[in-house]
């Protein structure tokens, strides 16, 4: 019998940078992800996708390049943890562009483990499962990063963004406006976290670099105004935050590119009522916001100016067993 996965990526609204510090972040899960067919239980771990395949020993052991690398080290993370050495034979199949800032790695992790998991009647609550894919994370490419993405994928609700406090966990769902439209635009500038300047912002941060620190202590602070806004429908204010967002991350943080500002600038030009990258910068995507009635419009207008793909996503529900739903098409 066949048993099928799938777990979300994530754009985040706002909170950028800020998780790796114990800060505050807004991300939301969203219908965009990675599916896992998996059959019976093996004795080695056997994945492929379209592009590449890998084989590791049951508790991860082997050479492993590409994604094969986080394959790797979420097995690794939960045989730490106690999980019985059995395999898992299966496919991946995504529609989450690698690269863009969406989350794709935290996304595998996840899938991965739930299956895992699965095969091995071995169970872990939903925030265990996601600091541990965090944790293979940084064993697997090298880079001290937070626990947005995983944090998302996992615990991801329809209609909703999750409030993180990532120094306490503690977290709650804030309800996203009706009206409110979501829109995310890959810049095709593709980034990878081991080989941007990804964990020298963290070392400056860490040595209180007084724009980085500038940066994280006011990004924390529009978190709870974005809240704020979301909770009482004002999409004016939502706007604005969007852009002291990414002119911070711009100019203080300075993970931007002229790539990313340039869509930024796009999706103003078509309507957008804000705009902002999204991810850990360098390249990767642009989170913008519309009035539903709009998005349609700001998408292709966007897309005429800036040359970028694009979609109007929709918040998900996070990580499970079997995905319900049919994503829309993207343009």
């Amino acid at each position: 019998m066949t048993a099928t996965f799938w777990a979300p990526g994530r754009v985040n609204l706002i909170g950028e940078h800020t998780d790796y510090s114990g800060g505050l972040v807004l991300p939301v899960a969203i219908h965009l992800g990675i599916e896992l067919s998996a059959g019976p239980p093996e004795e080695r771990i056997s994945l492929v996708s379209e592009s590449e395949a890998v084989e590791l020993s049951a508790d991860g052991a082997g050479d492993a390049q590409g994604w094969g690398r986080y394959v790797a080290a979420v097995a690794k993370e939960l045989a730490e943890l106690g999980r019985p050495p059995v395999g898992l034979e299966g496919v991946l199949a995504s529609d989450l562009p690698r690269g863009a800032g969406l989350g794709s790695s935290g996304a595998v992790e996840v899938v991965v483990a739930l299956a895992l998991c699965a095969a091995a009647d071995f169970e872990l609550e939903p925030l265990e499962l996601a600091q541990a894919c965090q944790r293979a994370e940084q064993r697997a490419v090298g880079v001290p990063s937070g626990i947005l993405d995983q944090a998302a994928s996992v615990l991801g609700r329809e209609g909703h963004a999750l409030l993180l406090d990532c120094g306490t966990l503690e977290r709650r769902w804030v309800e996203l406006p009706r009206r409110l439209a979501i829109l995310v635009f890959d810049s095709g500038e593709r980034h990878s976290l081991e080989s941007s300047s990804y964990a020298d912002r963290r070392a400056e941060l860490e040595a209180g670099d007084p724009r980085r620190v500038r940066h994280v202590v006011s990004e924390n602070e529009r978190v709870l105004e974005l809240v704020d806004a979301l909770e009482r429908d004002d999409l004016q204010a939502l706007a604005s935050l969007f852009l002291a967002s990414h002119a911070s991350l711009r100019d203080d943080y300075e993970v931007s590119t002229p790539t990313l500002d340039a869509v930024v600038a796009a999706a103003l030009e078509a309507g957008a009522l804000g705009a902002r990258m999204t991810g850990g910068g360098f390249g990767g995507s642009v989170v913008a916001v519309a009035d539903r009635g709009d998005a349609d419009a700001v998408l292709r207008g966007t897309l005429e100016r800036a040359g970028a793909q694009g979609w109007i996503v929709e918040a998900s529900a996070g990580a499970s067993p079997r995905r319900t739903d049919s994503p829309p098409g993207h343009a």
